[in-house]
């Protein structure tokens, strides 16, 4: 049986359909179970299947059903001992999440009405059933944390943990390398970035001459996940958006067009399609400044003289970066190239989570190398120049407590957990009043001490 994340979602989407406790022990016809004082409806597991059949699931309906009963009852074993535990979710907590979520719900379905007709229900009732289910999912946390509070994986266990597990069965480790950069801009932008905007300019004079803003969008726009759709990009929350997008396109009015937003990105016109709530539906024509062939040349000869002058040793390479690169991110750590995800700022990387021209440079280079200058696009698809020095490298390998002793841990450390909340699901059951509906008593996962 699975246990942590997989338990709390499927609880979840349990939740969604509308779980509630009652204090009777008496199975009626539309009851599924019940778990000390919760309860689980016939009707919720019979809305779970079908939503999980609507979703492609190949697996029988009969095993749907008997699946999603077993994770409904181990979330009531958790919740059950929060009640005698008295551990308690003030619903301020979730408050921020649950907004978020029925927005993002809105955004997948479509539109508020599209969502309400997916659920057969108005959107206070979805609203209040994400909350609960955001509540039960947070209370099952604090009781799973308090169960393995203690838990602790010794040197010892990590040997007799990696030791279990048949060589061929350890996972194989990529490659990965760490790198360092210099990294120069287009020489003279300006003048690029200004034939842009009057490129915008002229697309924007069409659309309110009474052009097509979805078809110019189609022929012009440089944004390829949005251009072949008329630039819409579909309903997104402000904070998805770059915040000078996301400032212009909240102060428009239904089907009227920005003036020119500069973005990272390059340059926007956009357009209202639908407002609603936090939520809003835009066009929009990106246009990025083009460089010349020349200020190429200029940018590439640059760098082999910068490139040469570390080969030489007349100039450090930390040094180059500090003083000569453009990237913001990597040249205050003397070129150090870092992951942009703000929630993993690793420095290693493997080879595919480079784009092709790194790849292609790095993969030839032996540790302290430089690289030939070359062109290549930055983190927000501009074109930019780079050199690249490889740091570092580890080959690929199989799994070994000396190369990947946090990973191991990591899975020693789940696997410690899983054992202990089956070990407590065991004893749960055997101290706890279940009463399980006839029409289930065929799953042969209730053989396993639930049917009293």
């Amino acid at each position: 049986m699975k246990r942590g994340s997989k338990l709390l979602m499927a609880f979840a989407c349990l939740a969604l359909s509308g779980m509630s406790v009652v204090k009777s022990q008496v199975l009626v016809e539309s009851v599924a179970a019940i778990v000390g004082n919760e309860v689980i409806y016939l009707s919720d597991i019979e809305n779970r299947v079908a939503d999980l059949k609507r979703n492609g699931d190949k697996t029988s309906v009969e095993d749907l059903r008997c699946t999603v009963l077993q994770e409904a009852l181990i979330s009531k074993l958790f919740l059950d001992q929060a009640r005698i535990d008295s551990i308690t979710v003030a619903e301020s907590q979730v408050e921020g999440e649950v907004n978020a979520r029925v927005n993002d719900a809105i955004r997948r379905a479509g539109s508020e009405k599209a969502l309400e007709d997916y659920f057969h229900k108005g959107m206070v009732e979805i609203s209040r059933d994400i909350k609960k289910a955001l509540l039960d999912q947070e209370i099952i946390r604090q009781v799973q944390s308090k169960i393995s509070e203690d838990l602790k994986v010794t040197p010892t266990d990590m040997k007799k943990f990696v030791s279990n597990i048949p060589k061929d069965s350890l996972p194989v480790i990529p490659a990965k390398v760490q790198i360092s950069i210099v990294q120069l801009d287009p020489p003279n932008n300006e003048e690029n970035k200004a034939e842009a905007r009057q490129k915008l300019l002229d697309i924007r004079s069409q659309i309110l001459a009474g052009k097509s803003f979805k078809v110019l969008a189609m022929l012009y726009s440089e944004d390829p996940g949005s251009a072949s759709n008329g630039g819409e990009l579909g309903l997104m929350m402000r904070g998805e958006l770059e915040k000078p997008y996301a400032d212009a396109a909240f102060s428009l009015t239904k089907n009227t067009v920005s003036k020119i937003v500069e973005t990272k990105f390059g340059y926007h016109i956009i357009q209202l399609v639908e407002k609603n709530g936090d939520l809003i539906n835009t066009r929009h024509i990106l246009i990025k400044p083009k460089v010349k062939s020349d200020q190429a040349t200029i940018a590439i000869n640059r760098l082999d003289s910068i490139a040469a002058q570390i080969r030489k040793d007349s100039l450090k390479f930390t040094d180059a970066a500090l003083r000569f690169s453009t990237h913001k991110d990597s040249r205050i750590n003397g070129g150090l190239f870092v992951n942009s995800n703000p929630s993993n700022r690793d420095t290693w990387f493997t080879l595919d989570e480079l784009n092709s021209e790194m790849f292609v440079k790095v993969r030839d280079l032996k540790v302290g190398e430089i690289s030939d200058p070359f062109r290549t696009t930055d983190e927000n698809g501009n074109i930019v120049f780079r050199i690249v020095k490889l740091d570092n490298e580890i080959p690929a390998h199989r799994a070994n407590l000396k190369d990947d002793y946090e990973n191991l841990y990591t899975a020693a450390m789940m696997n410690k957990r899983t054992k202990t909340y089956d070990d407590w699901i065991k004893k749960k059951i055997g101290i706890t009043y279940i009463k399980i509906s006839d029409e289930f008593k065929s799953c042969d996962f209730l053989k396993k001490g639930w049917l009293k």
